[in-house]
């Protein structure tokens, strides 16, 4: 506060910068206003030097948690952003409303009219959207270069950068790791996933999807495919060999491959589902094994690709 009582923020541009554990670069926590006037919390971070820098947004998972989750990811999982801004990205760990069991699916794309001279939606945004806001926002930034974006979505936020591309083409480039896109494909579980009785929600976290070849006929295939086909961003789909939806993964992959979109694919063994964001171990320090030392950098050798060349 001032000596005349008056706030020193600025409420509709609040940013708090505090210091990382270990590392010399501070986290700037924003709130940014979504679609619909709510907010979403993210921790922006920028290298050394002058900007406009190229810019990586880190997703995972599924939503929810708020500036909380920020703090933590930032504090606690962020050696993989560490390499980033070693290469010269400023990075963003990003948090999103949480995520609405097959809404995607169902509720179909969200439109924006006027009402009585204010806003009206047909529905909620979802989580994916957010994501949509908060890059147009960050686009707005000084220090960020608004045609080198890129985004690196984990399970469910490798999901998301399926549908983000599906209908907004604002990212330079993309990497969806072990996404669990069952929803985007629309795909019919067997029996190893079943209704939660309780909540009459379907439980997929025991779902058996190893082989594509098992995937691929259960997917509903002119859905997919219409929903690839508007896909205009380079995508790299990452696979982890020994995980439940592996073929989940791949058939991603190949339906991107067979559009003719520009797509690359990799799969990793390692024992952690989301094994490319490394956290803290329990000294409290980051042990990147060599597997996960190899993901990074074949994930910054990607965005260099796109985000770097000129």
């Amino acid at each position: 506060m001032s000596k005349s009582g008056e706030s020193t923020i600025d409420p509709q541009h609040i940013v708090v910068t505090e210091p990382v554990k270990d590392s010399p670069i501070p986290v700037d926590l924003m709130l940014v206003e979504m679609i619909d006037g709510l907010y979403a919390p993210i921790g922006l971070r920028k290298p050394p030097g002058k900007g406009p820098f190229p810019l990586v947004l880190f997703a995972s998972g599924n939503g929810g948690g708020g500036m909380a989750w920020v703090r933590d990811a930032t504090q606690n999982k962020s050696w993989t952003q560490e390499q980033f801004l070693a290469a010269g990205y400023a990075v963003a760990w990003l948090r999103y409303r949480a995520e609405v069991d097959y809404a995607y699916d169902k509720i179909g794309k969200l439109i924006e009219d006027r009402r009585q001279r204010r806003q009206l939606l047909n529905r909620g945004p979802l989580e994916y959207e957010d994501v949509i806001s908060i890059v147009d926002h960050l686009k707005t930034l000084p220090d960020v270069a608004p045609d080198r974006i890129g985004y690196m979505g984990m399970s469910h936020g490798g999901e998301m950068a399926f549908k983000i591309a599906s209908e907004y083409h604002g990212f330079r480039a993309m990497i969806a790791s072990e996404p669990a896109a069952h929803e985007f494909l629309r795909l019919r579980p067997d029996s190893t996933a079943h209704v939660n009785p309780e909540t009459g929600l379907l439980n997929v976290e025991q779902m058996l999807m190893r082989e594509a070849s098992k995937v691929r006929p259960r997917i509903t295939e002119d859905v997919a495919l219409a929903r690839v086909r508007p896909i205009t961003t380079p995508i790299f789909v990452q696979g982890r060999d020994s995980d439940e939806l592996q073929g989940i993964f791949r058939v991603c992959y190949d339906l991107l491959a067979e559009l003719g979109k520009d797509a690359k694919w990799a799969t990793y063994e390692h024992e952690a589902h989301g094994f490319v964001f490394v956290r803290r171990n329990g000294e409290g320090v980051y042990a990147p094994d060599a597997v996960q030392m190899q993901a990074i950098r074949d994930s910054i050798g990607f965005f260099d690709t796109y985000l770097k060349a000129r």
